[in-house]
């Protein structure tokens, strides 16, 4: 099947060398991506790679490609904050699926980053839709700690990961307990004996006293006791994480980052004493477990009312397919203002919840996220508001490089939308 994925001209692009040209986009709504207000008639210019100017009275370089974007929206691609994308084609068919370190006996030195495969479909779905950049994150096998996650891209070529080893990925709360015996307090037990492993190994002292980690996962674990890594938990109640805000005051290096978080809202006020940013899924309104029975919809607006630096990630919500999805919630967050005694956010602020924000919680604000001088050119230009359902991408750009925006689903539609009596079209005529 994996023939039915690309046509000669896709496959030709990931052994071509991609270039990147000096392109002036004109005349279109450009959104920076910081937070800021729309600039009507606004200009970006991309050279070599990168963005070298974004605003209204931007001077068009001699000789660039010049694209007119009037009456169309430009912003910075869509970073997801959360994704499993290029890990898995069919979630439920093993050898598809590269989520986990599975029954390989490690913990946290699995490196998710060879898994991701640029070939998988839902890269090219995503691309299609403004998904430039994700967080890529692994998923847990047999202990809590999943192992380190990478940012990615989703160019069309074969070099997808932007950052290897970004961060370390721990589960927490019930799915935690879940791999620590069935135990809320073994799972702190496990987290605390696997850090003190760590520190074991650092000291120069191997010898550990259970079976927890091995060695490679000791020393993967060092990073993150330096705060050199970002850890990001797995958490949804507020008890929770109560509990980890009181494990990080006794490792106060280590910088988490809260995945998921359904009852932030609950204490978003300790979360900003603690200075621990959220990757908050947008949409949790129903309490699915006895973990969410706070879920509301204004979860992520009443945290960032009271001063949490919040982003929006999909974990265990279609996490390896549908981040083109990412828009609508954050456009959903717009429309919560117009529902009596819900807190939503404004146009600007839910916006650089899909790009600026989640960049800067991962430590790559200064590269990634945003339309400001020497980011990476990730551009996408639109038919209309972004976070509107009817709006479509036209043009997409990953590091300075125009994309193709064709995918199987475009093929498989082409290729049955006109059925007529007679053989089938060849499946492998293209």
């Amino acid at each position: 099947m994996k023939h039915l994925l690309f046509t000669a001209a896709a496959l030709a692009a990931f052994s071509t060398p991609a270039f990147a040209e000096t392109v002036a986009i004109t005349g279109g709504k450009v959104i920076i991506g910081d937070g800021s207000a729309p600039i009507e008639g606004g200009t970006v210019v991309i050279r070599d790679g990168n963005i070298v100017a974004a605003g209204k009275d931007v001077a068009v370089p001699a000789g660039a490609r010049t694209i007119d974007a009037s009456g169309k929206w430009v912003t910075p691609g869509i970073f997801a904050g959360f994704s499993r994308i290029g890990l898995a084609e069919v979630d439920a068919v093993n050898g598809t699926n590269d989520k986990s370190g599975g029954d390989s006996g490690f913990s946290a030195a699995i490196d998710i980053a060879p898994a991701i495969d640029p070939f998988r479909s839902p890269i090219a779905v995503n691309r299609a839709a403004g998904v430039t950049r994700a967080v890529v994150a692994p998923e847990a096998a047999k202990s809590i700690f999943a192992g380190q996650g990478a940012i990615a891209d989703l160019g069309v070529d074969s070099n997808p990961v932007s950052k290897a080893k970004a961060f370390q990925f721990v589960e927490f709360g019930e799915d935690g307990a879940g791999n620590s015996g069935g135990s809320r307090a073994g799972t702190h037990l496990h987290f605390r004996a696997m850090l003190r492993e760590a520190q074991a190994h650092a000291s120069g002292n191997d010898a550990f006293d259970d079976d927890l980690l091995k060695i490679e996962d000791a020393r993967a674990l060092q990073s993150v006791l330096r705060g050199e890594t970002r850890l990001l938990v797995h958490v949804e109640g507020a008890n929770d994480m109560l509990r980890l805000l009181e494990l990080k005051r006794d490792y106060p290096a280590i910088k988490m980052v809260f995945v998921g978080a359904t009852e932030g809202w609950r204490v978003a006020d300790k979360l900003v004493s603690a200075g621990v940013p959220v990757i908050a899924s947008a949409l949790n309104d129903l309490p699915a477990t006895f973990e969410m029975l706070g879920a509301t919809q204004s979860n992520i607006g009443r945290m960032k009312d009271a001063g949490v630096k919040v982003a929006i990630g999909m974990i265990n919500d279609r996490d390896a397919h549908q981040l083109r999805y990412t828009p609508q919630y954050a456009g959903n967050l717009v429309s919560l203002q117009k529902v009596p005694g819900a807190t939503g956010l404004n146009w600007d602020e839910a916006f650089a919840t899909i790009s600026s924000v989640p960049a800067e919680i991962m430590g790559v604000g200064d590269r990634y996220g945003s339309l400001k001088a020497g980011r990476a050119g990730d551009v996408v230009i639109w038919d209309g508001d972004p976070l509107e359902l009817y709006a479509a991408a036209t043009t997409v750009f990953i590091d300075g490089v125009q994309q193709p925006l064709a995918n199987r689903q475009d093929r498989l539609r082409d290729r049955y939308r006109n059925p007529v009596e007679g053989d089938l079209p060849k499946a492998y005529d293209r």
